[in-house]
């Protein structure tokens, strides 16, 4: 039996696409936060509030994230991270992150933070202060913690802010290099894109890569696809969506570039359209890409924030952008494969894939 056809049976002999294995490469912790925990937090910090319910609290985010602007849709992150502004906060929303992959069918999962995010936020009446590398220490903490709950192979992506300085980026590097023992796996740059090149920060991706960190770097999400050559260039061999690389004059070469350095790219469709990258999911970039033969996941970016879960945003990828059972599979290997965690988690998460695959033939 052809391999397509082991995957279609298999999705008719499944009841939900919880059972379909996935593999997180792209979830900010910041943005992952359960409703619940955000309210209790906030509560316990007194972080002032736009909602005094969860629902509420949700949809106020949602609402603010879902502007078409990706500067409007990161600035919804003030409040997450205020909440978060305490050792043990820093440490069960990590922990809660890993319970949720976990639920939603996760084989493998990295989740990513800029740590230093938290520190004007915390001390005062409501805490004692929080230095970035105490943040960081707390949510490998929580990762552990959750690995040893629910047996989900984990690590952490440290993130520094384009729109930072070169030494407050570099600062993060390092803390990232620091802390490789404890459970960081990777560096990444995030934040608002336009007017704030990769190439600022070489100096601090170079300390990172030379330290062993694995290298993914958010590029051609809101500027123009040259952004993700430049990446490239700088040692990425992951790209955090990338959608722009398809669009515009050159766009065959430049994907013909990310396909011969076997670049993974981490596509998270429903945020692309709330951050305004692009008009919808049924016209979404990532079919060109796939067609171009590139190396494509399906990611869910944000729970708390654009709402989503992997597996909505998997169903969403198939019934809107029309990829197929196999096309979402086979982008889950390659997430497996491109993973920063240890060679034995990777071999593990591809194991239970073809599992699962393999469980339609029983």
């Amino acid at each position: 039996m052809v391999f397509q056809d082991r995957i279609l049976k298999q999705m008719k002999a499944v009841s939900t696409m919880l059972d379909f294995p996935k593999v997180v490469l792209h979830e900010h912790l910041d943005g992952n936060l359960r409703p619940e925990t955000l309210l209790q937090l906030s509560k316990a910090r007194g972080v002032p509030l736009p909602a005094d319910t969860a629902q509420g609290l949700a949809q106020w985010i949602y609402t603010q994230a879902n502007s078409g602007s990706l500067e409007r849709y990161v600035a919804s992150f003030a409040l997450t991270v205020a909440a978060m502004a305490s050792e043990e906060a820093c440490e069960r929303v990590a922990f809660e992150a890993v319970e949720d992959a976990a639920a939603d069918g996760a084989v493998l999962a990295e989740f990513r933070m800029a740590p230093h995010l938290v520190e004007p936020y915390a001390g005062g009446a409501h805490g004692a202060p929080l230095t970035a590398e105490a943040a960081l220490t707390a949510m490998l903490s929580g990762l552990a913690r959750g690995r040893a709950a629910t047996g989900l192979a984990c690590g952490m992506i440290v993130c520094g802010m384009r729109t930072d300085t070169p030494q407050a980026v570099l600062r993060n590097a390092q803390l990232a290099t620091q802390l490789q023992h404890a459970g960081v796996i990777g560096f990444d740059l995030a934040g608002a894109e336009r007017g704030f090149p990769v190439t600022a920060h070489a100096h601090a991706i170079a300390l990172a890569r030379e330290a062993g960190l694995g290298i993914t770097l958010h590029a051609g999400e809101a500027d123009v696809g040259e952004r993700v050559i430049e990446a490239i260039g700088l040692g990425a061999t992951r790209i955090g969506h990338g959608v722009q690389i398809a669009v515009g004059p050159g766009a065959a070469q430049r994907m013909a570039r990310a396909r011969e350095a076997k670049v993974h790219f981490e596509v998270c469709p429903t945020s692309n359209i709330h951050t305004g990258a692009w008009p919808s999911v049924a016209t979404h970039p990532v079919r060109d890409m796939l067609a171009h033969g590139l190396s494509v996941s399906i990611q869910a970016d944000n729970r708390l924030v654009s709402q989503v879960t992997q597996t909505t945003e998997l169903q969403r990828a198939h019934d809107e952008a029309g990829l197929t059972w196999t096309q979402l599979l086979q982008g889950m290997r390659e997430a497996a494969q491109a993973s920063f965690l240890p060679p034995g988690d990777v071999a593990a998460a591809l194991l239970r894939i073809n599992a699962w695959v393999d469980t339609s033939l029983v």
